[in-house]
């Protein structure tokens, strides 16, 4: 810092270097001295930038200025200003003219009309290249915008005075095209080319001449689609051919809004033909429009690799294309394809019965990238065909999930007419409350090609593996939904489910990751098919399950299936016993017995498992079972009570193992329930005999837990279990008219008091102490009430007063007592 000696100065100083060594000092000493410089500069500055954005002085000397001193800011920009005006201007000069021609037309000679519209029109068609000249650009947009709309009213006033007998939609057909044309010459006229405005609107214009004139000829839809698909063609030149931003965007926004009402209604007219010839027509249409999409898109892709090779790229025209003309030409290929695929699937289904209309179109599908396989295509388009390709395979495949969605899920319906009768086929045993979909018989002729396609086309190594599921999915479904096209009968079809539900197993044990759990998912849903379909008979259900029981039970010794197979095993074996029970005509509390099986099954499993995380599925699937048992035998209290019991029992040989201690507490709950149970079948109304069974075990818990832990909480050891006990004996001996539950309860509370005492536990002394008390007060209450009838009135009043002034007189006393009674339990645990 300036005006400071630093270390080096000072030894300069005093021990006078020599020249060299001086010098070196005193550039390190500059050095300093300029960035300390600096960052007095950039503070500065900053400083200022933050006066001026607060609005305060840069400099505290100068005065501030006031605010009428101050210079108004413009809240708009002068060029913003001359563009409004502009605007405004051409607009109302616009007006006036169709003000004149529509008004003031009728009070002048045909000459004079003419000397005026045509004056005007030329002044304002001839003002913008003068004003071009001048440097007047913006004027001029207004002046030649003008003039556009000059033209408009001249071809309408012409109408009207020489030609009002003429056709009005085939004259606004010619108009529209003439006016194209002028304004299309006077927008390329040297001295009006740098005009932005004429041409963007002839290609307006040039959007209604054929439409117009196909209305006007009554044509028909044929000729007006394709009056508008070469309106859309003649857009996508001008759209490809003009580097003109506003020239470029008009083309593309009328290209694609009239193509698409020319692919619209020429789809139309394919999907309503009836006889080959409409829908060659239609056809016809849909492949001019494909011609259109196509050539725009290898233009477009064309243009992208070549600017790619101007900007250096080593690319090569097949690679992936980046921007916006590659996603266009992208986008143009893959709707050329479905395009063409629609008008070729629109031609054939014209020859074929109704029912192979959706394979028609899928065989053109498939066909589509094969076509255009050997030409001489950009990248870009193949890959186009190649999604449209894939799209119309997924269409197709969407039309025929219906059909497998009623062979899965129809056989849900047997559910609510269980064992009902044996139905006739398949496909009855699926429609049972479902209606069968119409032209089913093709679906599996849909799903079989498509995965054809997917496991033969499909080479790139990041989609193979994919492929290959998408194809072990798509067969499945086509072996699933064929017993019931064909309507084979009943026990075919059973036997066909079967056998693919042992196929998918099989493959989910041979296959890799991701097409194991494909293949284990398919044999779940196969397997749950099968199963409602066997409700329809009683014999179909036995057999069914079992089956079902074992195939996947010895599939769960495959250590990477047993997460799935064995709870699955085990649900069937619970389906098992269930149908079993009802078979044999027991009531469901008598098949709640045969049902724990399930569970008994689960506990022994469970740790036997080499898969660690079937453990946890397998004991889920065995609580499930336990429950379901207990809900079977809710209706018979004895068999209840046994069930409750047995699960019991099975509850706590799972407590057994190290990982499962805190089973035990649900082991302890469930044998009380059953001691519950067991007593209410007996109508046992004493409540003790419902809480001592749960006193007994919770106080020799808590003593063990004592020893073990001699600071545990005596209220956590032994307040539940006398708690369990003591309070509902109080609420059923106040109400209680005898003296043996009042003795027997007050005895006990006293013993639990002392013992309290005895060993300095709070909770038995205080629990004790308190039911002791309230016995004691409900024995005497009916001698009080005795005593408290025969004094006189006064006594009472004059008693209670005297009570007061005792308890004033030694009020000190007894808090200190109190106090004294409060240490002593605190003192206790």
């Amino acid at each position: 810092m300036p005006g400071t000696v630093t270390r080096a100065t000072l030894r300069a100083m005093t021990h006078l270097p020599p020249p060299a060594e001086e010098l070196r000092l005193l550039d390190a000493e500059l050095r300093q001295l300029d960035a300390r410089r600096a960052q007095l500069l950039t503070r500065r500055a900053w400083l200022i930038a933050a006066l001026q954005q607060t609005g305060q002085p840069s400099r505290p000397w100068e005065q501030r200025r006031t605010a009428s001193a101050a210079a108004p800011r413009p809240e708009t920009a002068a060029p913003s200003v001359q563009n409004v005006l502009l605007v405004l201007g051409g607009v109302l000069l616009t007006l006036a003219a169709a003000v004149f021609t529509l008004v003031s037309w009728g009070d002048m000679g045909i000459t004079g009309r003419a000397l005026v519209l045509g004056a005007v029109t030329l002044a304002a068609l001839a003002g913008p290249a003068l004003l071009l000249k001048r440097g007047l650009r913006s004027t001029a947009e207004s002046v030649a915008g003008l003039g556009l709309a000059l033209t408009v009213l001249d071809a309408y006033a012409l109408h009207e005075a020489a030609l009002a007998g003429t056709d009005g939609t085939g004259y606004a057909a010619a108009a529209a095209a003439v006016l194209a044309g002028v304004w299309s010459a006077y927008g390329l006229l040297p001295a009006t080319a740098a005009l932005r405005l004429p041409l963007p609107c002839a290609l307006a214009a040039a959007q209604f001449p054929l439409l117009l004139w196909a209305l006007s000829a009554d044509a028909g839809p044929y000729v007006t689609s394709a009056a508008l698909l070469v309106t859309a063609g003649l857009d996508a030149v001008a759209a490809l051919r003009r580097r003109t931003g506003s020239v470029r965007i008009t083309a593309m926004v009328g290209a694609y809004c009239v193509g698409a009402l020319g692919v619209l209604t020429a789809g139309w007219l394919s999907l309503a033909a009836d006889t080959p010839s409409a829908a060659a027509r239609a056809g016809g249409l849909l492949l001019l429009a494909a011609t259109i999409a196509v050539g725009a898109a290898w233009w477009g892709a064309s243009a992208g690799s070549l600017s790619s090779a101007d900007s250096g790229s080593s690319e090569s025209a097949d690679a992936p294309w980046q921007g916006p003309s590659a996603k266009h030409a992208l986008g143009l290929a893959i709707a050329s394809g479905l395009l063409a695929v629609g008008a070729f699937g629109g031609t054939v289904r014209s020859w074929l019965p109704e029912l192979w209309t959706v394979p028609a179109y899928l065989v053109c599908g498939i066909v589509l990238p094969a076509a255009v396989r050997a030409g001489r295509l950009p990248g870009a388009v193949r890959l186009g065909f190649a999604w449209a390709s894939g799209a119309v395979q997924a269409l197709a495949v969407l039309w025929a999930l219906p059909v497998v969605a009623v062979v899965v899920l129809g056989p849900a319906g047997w559910i609510g007419r269980v064992w009902s009768g044996v139905p006739s086929d398949a496909r009855a045993a699926v429609t049972v409350e479902t209606p069968w979909p119409p032209d089913a018989a093709a679906a599996p002729v849909v799903l079989l090609a498509v995965a054809a396609v997917l496991a033969l086309t499909v080479r790139a190594e990041q989609w193979r593996s994919r492929a290959r599921i998408g194809a072990l999915g798509l067969a499945w479904a086509t072996a699933l939904t064929l017993p019931a096209v064909f309507g084979v009968p009943y026990a075919a079809g059973m036997v066909v489910l079967g056998v693919m539900t042992a196929a998918a197993l099989y493959v989910s044990r041979a296959t890799a990751s991701t097409a194991r759990l494909t293949a284990l998912l398919l044999s779940l849903i196969t397997s749950v098919s099968l199963a409602m379909a066997s409700l329809a008979s009683q014999t179909a259900t036995l057999v069914v399950l079992s089956v079902l029981t074992a195939l996947f039970a010895s599939a769960s010794w495959r250590t990477s299936l047993a997460s799935v197979t064995a709870p699955a095993a085990l649900v069937y074996a619970t389906a098992l016993a269930s149908a079993t029970g009802a078979a044999a005509d027991w009531p469901p509390a008598r098949t709640a017995l045969l049902v724990l099986a399930v569970p008994v099954a689960a506990t022994l499993l469970a740790p036997r498992l080499v898969a660690q995380r079937a453990t946890v599925p397998v004991e889920a699937v065995g609580a499930a079972a336990g429950l379901l048992a207990v809900g079977l035998a809710i209706t018979d209290p004895p068999l209840l009570a046994l069930v409750l019991a047995l699960c019991a029992v099975i509850a706590a040989g799972t407590a057994l193992r190290p990982d499962r201690r805190p089973v035990g507490y649900a082991a302890t709950a469930l044998f009380v329930l059953a001691a519950w149970v067991r007593l209410a079948a007996w109508e046992v109304g004493t409540p003790e005999a419902y809480t001592l069974p749960v006193t007994v075990p919770a106080l020799l818990v808590g003593a063990l837990r004592r020893r073990r832990d001699p600071q545990a909480s005596s209220w956590t050891a032994y307040g539940p279990g006398l708690a369990a006990t003591l309070l509902p004996s109080l609420l059923t001996a106040w109400g209680d008219p005898h003296w043996t539950r009042p003795l027997l309860l007050g005895t006990a509370a006293l013993l639990v008091t002392l013992l309290g005492a005895r060993h300095h536990l709070q909770a038995p002394l205080v629990l004790g102490g308190s039911v002791l008390a309230l016995v004691a007060l409900h024995e005497l209450a009916p001698y009080v009430v005795q005593v408290t009838g025969a004094l006189p009135r006064w006594a009472p009043p004059a008693l209670a007063g005297l009570l007061l002034l005792a308890l004033g007189a030694t009020y000190e006393q007894r808090i200190r007592d109190v106090r004294r009674v409060r240490e002593v339990l605190g003192r206790m645990n």
